[in-house]
C-alpha cells in the first residue's frame, strides 16, 4: 500500500486534533478513517479496562455492541490481540469464537464473522485498546498488507494521546479505577456502571458531576427501577468523599423502632435482644456518603430525629444520653411525591426542605430514546457469560419491539426481561447453538404498554400494526426512516446519525424495505 492512500486517511484526524469534538464523534471519525482506508464490514475501537474491554464506538455493528462489556478473558480472540505488540488476522476457518458473531448491522441471518483482523493500541508502551475489523467475507482481508494496519495503529494512537480531552479521560478513568477500589473494599458493594447516549442521560450525567463536587445534600426522585442508587453511588464517586464508605438504608424494608436502631445504633441493653452496643450507619459512614432509599417511608417520627442529625451533626444511640458527632454528607431517594405528602400532612416540611436542597430527578428509561438498545447490550452481554454461550443478540424485531414499549418498571424491568428471555429461547432450542437471538415473540413484551418512542417529536405516529409479525416489523421500519429523514429534509447522513446507524447500512436496509 503506498503513503498516499495512508496519508489522505489520516489528514482529517490531524485536522481534528485543533477543534474541539464530542468524545463520540472523535472516535466515529477515528473508524471512518479506517474503513476508508481498510474497507470492511464492520470496525470497532475499544478500551481496555482492567480486565473488561468496553466498547468506545462501533461502525457496521448493532447499537446494543456500545452497551456490552466484553470479559477478555471470556473471548480468546481478544486475548490474542492483546498480547500481541502488532496487527493480528485470524484464518478464516479458525475455531476461536468471535466476539461479533451475529452482531453486524442490518443483517437478520445468524451470519457468523468469516474474516477478522485487529491491533492493539498503545499509549506510553502500555496497552490502551483495540482496533478490530471484521468481515463476512472470508477473502476480504487477503489482499490487505498487516504492515497498513499497524500504520494507522501507530498514528491512531498517537492521535489519541495528543488530544487533552482523550487524555483527561484516560486519567480520570485511572483515577476512578483507583477511587472504586478503596470503595469496593470499604462497602463490601460491587462497582456498576451508568450506560447511555441520550440526551435526557447526559443532562443527568452534567448534574451529578455538578452536584458531585459539593456536600449538598441530594434528593434523588423518579419511578421505580430507574436506578436511583445507582444515580447515587455515581455522586459519591464523584466527590471529594469517594474514598471513604457509601452506606446503604432502605427505610422501606424495616419497622420504625428497627429503622431508629439501624441509623443511631443502640446501647446495650436499649430493647429486648440489644446485647451488645451497636453502631448505626451514620457512624459507620462518618467522612462519607449516607444513602437513604424510600426516604418517602420514613415516620414523622423518625423525620424529627433525622433533622436534628442533619442540622447539628450529632446524635445519639438508642439508649444512651451520650452525644456522638458525626460528618456524614446525604443522599436520598423515593419514588414518592414528596411535596404531595407535605400537603397532606404526611411529611414534615422542614425535614422534606432539608431532604431537598439539590432535587436530581432520574428519567424514565421511556424518555432516553435508543438507550434501551445500549442497556439491551449490557445485559445481553451478561447472560451470555452467564449462559456459556458464544453470542446472544436481539432480532430486528426484537430491537423494534424495545424501542416501541413504555417500560412501566424502566430498566429493572429490561434487565429482568432480557435474563428470562434468554433463558426461555434457550430452554426451547433443541441443540444449544452458537448463537441465540432473542425475537420478539421471545420477549413476549405486554401489548398495553407498547407505543412508539423517539428522543424527538416525529412529524408522523409511528404505530406497529398487528398481523404478520415481519410485515409489522418492516412497516414500523419504513415509518420510523421515513418520519427521521422528513425531520432532516432527506438528509441521509444526518438521518442515520439520529438512528445510530451506518450510513451505507441505512441505504441497505432501505433498498432492502423497497424505499430507495
Amino acid at each position: 500500500m503506498t503513503a498516499k492512500p495512508l496519508l489522505t486517511a489520516l489528514l482529517p484526524l490531524v485536522s481534528d486534533l485543533s477543534r474541539e469534538l464530542p468524545e463520540g464523534e472523535r472516535y466515529r471519525r477515528l473508524l471512518e478513517a479506517m474503513r476508508a482506508l481498510l474497507p470492511c464490514d464492520a470496525a470497532a475501537l475499544l478500551r481496555l479496562d482492567g480486565e473488561w474491554l468496553v466498547p468506545l464506538a462501533v461502525d457496521g455493528l448493532s447499537t446494543d455492541t456500545l452497551g456490552r462489556r466484553f470479559k477478555v478473558s471470556e473471548h480468546p480472540r481478544f486475548e490474542a490481540l492483546l498480547s500481541s505488540h502488532g496487527p493480528t488476522r485470524f484464518a478464516a476457518d479458525s475455531d476461536l469464537p468471535d466476539p461479533y458473531d451475529g452482531l453486524v448491522e442490518g443483517l437478520d441471518d445468524h451470519l457468523e464473522v468469516h474474516d477478522c483482523m485487529g491491533c492493539p493500541l498503545f499509549i506510553d508502551e502500555r496497552p490502551w485498546g483495540l482496533l478490530t475489523l471484521d468481515a463476512l467475507d472470508p477473502e476480504q482481508f487477503q489482499p490487505i498488507e498487516l504492515d497498513a494496519l499497524q500504520a494507522f495503529a501507530s498514528l491512531a494512537a498517537a492521535t489519541v494521546n495528543a488530544a487533552e480531552r482523550i487524555e483527561r479521560l484516560a486519567n480520570r478513568a485511572e483515577d476512578e479505577h483507583q477511587r472504586a477500589e478503596v470503595y469496593r473494599q470499604a462497602s463490601g458493594q460491587q462497582n456498576r456502571e451508568m450506560i447511555g447516549q441520550s440526551k435526557a442521560h447526559k443532562r443527568l450525567e452534567e448534574e451529578i458531576n455538578l452536584v458531585g463536587g459539593s456536600d449538598l445534600t441530594v434528593l434523588i426522585t423518579g419511578e421505580t427501577g430507574v436506578g436511583k442508587e445507582l444515580v447515587a453511588q455515581a455522586i459519591h464517586a464523584a466527590s471529594a468523599r469517594a474514598d471513604k464508605p457509601i452506606i446503604s438504608l432502605n427505610c422501606a424494608a424495616l419497622p420504625d423502632t428497627l429503622v431508629e436502631s439501624e441509623l443511631f445504633g443502640h446501647v446495650r441493653g436499649a430493647f429486648t435482644g440489644a446485647t451488645n452496643d451497636r453502631r448505626g450507619k451514620f457512624e459507620l459512614a462518618n467522612g462519607g456518603t449516607l444513602f437513604l432509599d424510600e426516604v418517602g417511608e420514613l415516620s414523622l417520627t423518625v423525620q424529627a430525629k433525622l433533622l436534628r442529625v442533619l442540622q447539628s451533626g450529632q446524635l445519639q444511640r438508642l439508649g444512651s444520653d451520650k452525644e456522638h458527632q458525626v460528618d456524614v454528607r446525604l443522599i436520598a431517594a423515593t419514588n414518592r411525591d414528596l411535596a404531595e405528602e407535605v400537603r397532606n400532612g404526611r411529611y414534615r416540611a422542614d425535614f422534606y426542605h432539608r431532604l431537598s436542597v439539590y432535587p436530581l430527578l432520574v428519567p424514565a428509561l421511556r424518555d432516553r430514546g435508543r438507550d434501551v438498545l445500549l442497556l439491551s447490550g449490557f445485559f445481553l452481554e451478561q447472560n451470555r457469560s452467564r449462559m456459556g454461550l458464544n453470542s446472544l443478540r436481539l432480532n430486528s424485531d426484537a430491537q423494534a419491539a424495545l424501542m416501541a414499549y413504555n417500560w412501566p418498571g424502566n430498566v429493572r424491568e429490561l434487565e429482568h426481561l432480557i435474563g428470562r428471555s434468554a433463558l426461555k429461547a434457550l430452554g426451547n432450542c433443541k441443540d444449544r447453538p452458537k448463537i441465540l437471538s432473542l425475537s420478539a415473540a421471545d420477549l413476549d413484551l405486554p401489548t398495553g404498554h407498547v407505543e412508539a418512542i423517539s428522543e424527538q417529536p416525529v412529524a408522523s405516529p409511528v404505530v406497529l400494526v398487528s398481523g404478520d409479525l415481519r410485515e409489522a416489523t418492516e412497516n414500523y421500519q419504513r415509518q420510523l426512516i421515513s418520519a427521521c429523514l422528513e425531520r432532516h429534509h432527506n438528509n441521509w447522513a444526518s438521518a442515520a446519525r439520529e438512528l445510530g446507524l451506518d450510513r451505507a447500512n441505512l441505504g441497505r436496509m432501505a433498498k432492502r424495505l423497497g424505499m430507495k
